[in-house]
């Protein structure tokens, strides 16, 4: 191997591979409000949504954007309420609505402690920039990670995080617009139509 060439990829996995690297990760805010996008890799779909997102009592509101584009396209409201391991779908437009059973453990949007460091730079340019760190989950004996996470390095916001499974990229999700604390506790709960709730998550088209 040509000698510039060894240099250059021993800076690179050195970057990549986190050294020196930070001690550990930062600490993410556990409440916050703000807008999200999510692609879902399998669809194809991008989904446009405000957030309102609480750790401490593991809590998740999501009220996807309209699209006029999709005329055949639902729009729903849904509140994850995990210490209850119960999740509500509401049908913006009829108030109609889901319960279904969460059988998936609460998983925040942070960067667990025994994550990788993988690399720290600037999204942006010069002027009109932001300094981030990435993490992973990949480990030694797994050298391919299942997630990423993208964080702002002052106030750890998240900025990205991806899901991979099976070695696909499953979900990616960009988060902008991020304001601390939540400004309406009751988005949290369902309305009275959930009184009633069918036991079935509703189609996405009513085409």
């Amino acid at each position: 191997m040509h000698p510039l060439l060894f240099a250059f990829l021993a800076a690179a996995g050195a970057s990549a591979w986190g050294f020196p690297g930070p001690a550990g990760p930062c600490l993410a805010p556990l409440q916050w409000e703000g807008r999200w996008v999510m692609y879902d890799h399998g669809t194809g779909r991008n989904s446009r949504a405000a957030v309102s997102y609480d750790a401490v009592n593991q809590r998740l509101r999501v009220l996807q954007q309209h699209k006029k584009h999709t005329p055949c396209q639902r729009f729903f409201e849904y509140i994850y309420l995990y210490q209850m391991k119960v999740m509500f779908q509401i049908d913006q437009k009829t108030k109609e609505c889901s319960k279904v059973a969460l059988s998936d453990a609460w998983d925040p949007f942070d960067i667990p402690d025994n994550s990788t460091f993988e690399d720290q730079y600037f999204i942006g340019g010069p002027g009109d920039n932001v300094e981030v760190q990435e993490w992973s989950d990949r480990k030694p004996a797994r050298q391919h990670e299942t997630w990423v996470g993208v964080y702002t390095l002052k106030d750890c916001y998240p900025v990205q995080e991806t899901y991979t499974r099976n070695s696909s990229v499953t979900t990616s999700t960009r988060f902008f617009n991020i304001q601390l604390g939540i400004s309406d506790p009751n988005v949290f709960t369902p309305p009275s139509t959930c009184q009633s709730a069918r036991p079935q998550v509703m189609d996405q088209s009513h085409c």
